[in-house]
């Protein structure tokens, strides 16, 4: 499948003429292609094998096309990036699509962050309303509804050490005093193999150095034109920030005094480098996702820390071509989740959002393990610059810097932004910051909120699968709200080519509903139980006699612990006592004969329970284990087996011949 056209700056469209200047694209050869068995590509070759090797491959093409075709990096033994002056992107795929060796072919498009629009509409400000802060992780309540009640997810897990996040793109601040000690090696994938050396901005190519030193746009750059044909004067602005921000939304480290609370604040970060200056090529994110789920990726080393969630706060127009499916594809059988932004806007010039899912959020709808996430406002309706359709799989909040009308007027200043870690240079980062940045808004910012819990939920049990996540996730948000957002609010309707803006969503149009943490934690700890088992000492216990019952046989599931026994008797035909009500063992003695139920119940450390019953024979003592003179007995009497006993050995003393007694009369007549 072929993508459409290379993508623009968010809020501008790119001018035909530049876009077209370079050709990029991305090949997959055929196994049985003769470059392909002529010049072997294996998974341990270095950055200069694989360059020969896609080189020689593209040189072979380009004779056979009349192209001089340029390598830039590759995705596998058979896929690669290839480049071409002066023919369009769209008019190379289709002349290379026609070649007998290639199986497809995709248009390499630039993705851009997901920021905000450059619109005075959702200009950002400093909070002024009650509700500064992070709003969006606290209890939904009558003013701010789509918050997704992270405290009640904290009460079962904050994250596990084990599970990590991988997020792609700009890089992250390590230095940032709430990311110090979260941060797990990284890659940096911008300009990796035949790249753009100012995109990257860090003076070298691919390296395990994931740092973001900015991605600064100034007339200069521009100037220099070394950052292509497809950055223009739309993307001059300040150094973004962009990982370090999105790293933050997911687990900044909390409980510490400092700053502000990440979702999965237990959980490890993964940066992985693949937007620079102008952004980042598909080519250059597919590779990093493919890594980040711990894929062998030419020339570069393995993944030693492989992610179970992937944070895409990035995107761009087009469709989820044969590129993305197939990386996609790799990425979930790894065992990874995908998690993206639906996007704010496209390039259509004056757009505002509300239009249709862009990619690679919309390969949702090829695969169960990718999460298209849409932004809402606090009130729960779906922010205006947020895009919206069927891929989308649930929505989350973004923000609302200012407050709009029905007709997307500002009414009043920014209320509901969302902090996020930052930094504080304008260009190059300062050392160390503490800053902290209260003017984010977009679906990059909803993204992380989804990626961090998705990571609470594979704390709780790490055995889920992506599509396991996708399902739970979905079944666990709360249902959209219908009203209450003031003002004439509409509807929102099927994506075109129509902004939408402020609208009350639907199950077509935002998912399945509004992100609840707490909610999906206690069902992926719920998928999960934990297995009680009762042994006894005996499955019989005569009455004033004991046995004891453990319980330290049971076991918890996903890697949890029990953390309690409860134990009790429930029914029966006789009666019994414990020793305790708790404890991994306890003692039980008979009363009276019969049988008694005996329940035991665990729960594990994310308080899932459950139980398992039995029963045991309560049995009157047997005659045979009674002294016959019952003196132990209390008092006795003649009921009393012992008592019996004796009486029965006198009367056959009495009645022996020739042995009278002259008791007889008086025992007769007693």
């Amino acid at each position: 499948m072929l993508l459409a056209a290379l993508i623009g700056v968010m809020g501008g469209a790119l001018p035909a003429q530049a876009a077209d200047a370079e050709g990029r694209v991305i090949v997959r050869f055929k196994e049985s292609a003769q470059s392909v068995r002529a010049q072997a590509l294996g998974h341990a070759s270095t950055v200069g094998e694989a360059r020969q090797v896609a080189q020689l491959r593209a040189d072979a093409m380009g004779l056979r096309q009349g192209l001089a075709l340029r390598a830039r990096l590759s995705l596998d033994e058979r896929t690669h990036a290839l480049s071409v002056s002066g023919l369009g992107s769209d008019e190379l795929a289709r002349r290379l699509a026609r070649d007998p060796e290639v199986e497809w072919v995709d248009v390499d498009h630039r993705r851009r962050r997901a920021l905000l629009p450059n619109d005075p509409l959702y200009a950002t400000a400093l909070p002024s309303g009650p509700e500064a802060g992070q709003w969006y992780l606290k209890p939904p309540g009558a003013t701010v509804v789509s918050s997704i009640n992270a405290p009640a997810a904290w009460d079962l897990t904050t994250g596990s050490s084990s599970v990590v996040v991988a997020v792609l793109d700009t890089g992250i601040r390590k230095d940032h005093p709430d990311l110090t000690g979260k941060i797990v090696g990284g890659y940096d994938f911008v300009a990796y193999q035949n790249g753009s050396i100012a995109q990257a901005n860090d003076g070298d190519g691919a390296d395990p150095d994931a740092s973001d030193p900015g991605d600064w746009v100034d007339q200069a750059d521009l100037n220099a034109g070394g950052l292509g044909s497809g950055c223009t004067s739309s993307d001059i602005a300040n150094s973004s920030w962009h990982g370090t921000r999105v790293a933050g939304l997911i687990g900044a480290a909390s409980n510490n005094g400092l700053g502000m609370a990440g979702v999965a604040w237990g959980a490890r970060i993964l940066p992985v480098r693949v937007l620079g200056k102008c952004g980042g090529w598909d080519s250059e994110i597919q590779a990093g996702m493919r890594w980040a789920a711990g894929l062998a990726v030419p020339g570069v080393p393995t993944n030693p820390n492989p992610a179970r969630i992937l944070n895409l706060s990035l995107g761009g127009g087009g469709s989820c071509g044969a590129s993305y499916q197939s990386t996609v594809s790799a990425v979930v059988a790894q065992g990874a989740l995908i998690v993206a932004a639906a996007g704010n806007g496209q390039e259509t010039p004056g757009n505002q959002g509300g239009v249709a899912v862009t990619a690679p959020a919309n390969c949702a709808a090829f695969s169960s393990g990718v999460i298209a996430v849409a932004a809402l406002r606090h009130a729960g309706t779906k922010v205006g610059f947020s895009n919206l359709g069927p891929e989308v799989t649930l929505s989350a909040p973004g923000g609302n810097c200012v407050n709009v009308d029905a007709n997307g007027n500002a009414t009043g200043p920014c209320l509901y932004p969302m902090l996020a870690t930052s930094n504080s240079g304008s260009k190059a980062p300062v050392a160390a910051d503490n800053a902290y940045n209260y003017g984010g808004v977009g679906t990059s910012f909803a993204t992380p909120l989804v990626s961090g819990t998705a990571a609470l939920m594979l704390s709780a049990d790490p055995t889920l699968t992506p599509a396991r996540l996708t399902q739970l996730l979905r079944g666990s948000a709360r249902a959209f709200v219908t009203s209450g957002a003031g003002g004439s609010v509409p509807q929102c309707r099927a994506p075109s080519s129509t902004a939408q803006l402020e609208c009350y969503c639907t199950t077509s149009t935002c998912g399945a509903g509004m992100l609840d943490a707490a909610a999906a934690v206690q069902a992926a700890a719920a998928v999960s139980t934990p297995t009680a088992t009762i042994t006894a000492s005996a499955s019989t216990v005569q009455t004033g006699a004991s046995i004891t019952l453990s319980g330290s046989g049971s076991v918890a599931a996903g890697g949890r612990s029990i953390a309690s026994y409860q134990w009790s008797i429930t029914n029966g035909s006789g009666s019994a006592t414990l020793s305790a009500s708790n404890g991994a063992s306890v003692t039980l003695s008979g009363g009276s004969a019969g049988t008694v139920t005996v329940r035991l119940t665990v729960t594990d450390s994310l308080g899932v329970s459950a139980s398992q019953d039995l029963v045991l024979t309560i049995s009157a003592t047997p005659v045979s284990n009674v002294s016959s003179g019952g003196s132990s007995g209390g008092g006795g009497g003649l009921a009393h087996p012992g008592w019996l006993l004796a009486l029965a050995l006198a009367a056959l003393a009495l009645g022996r011949p020739g042995r009278p007694s002259a008791g007889a009369a008086s025992a007769h007549g007693a």
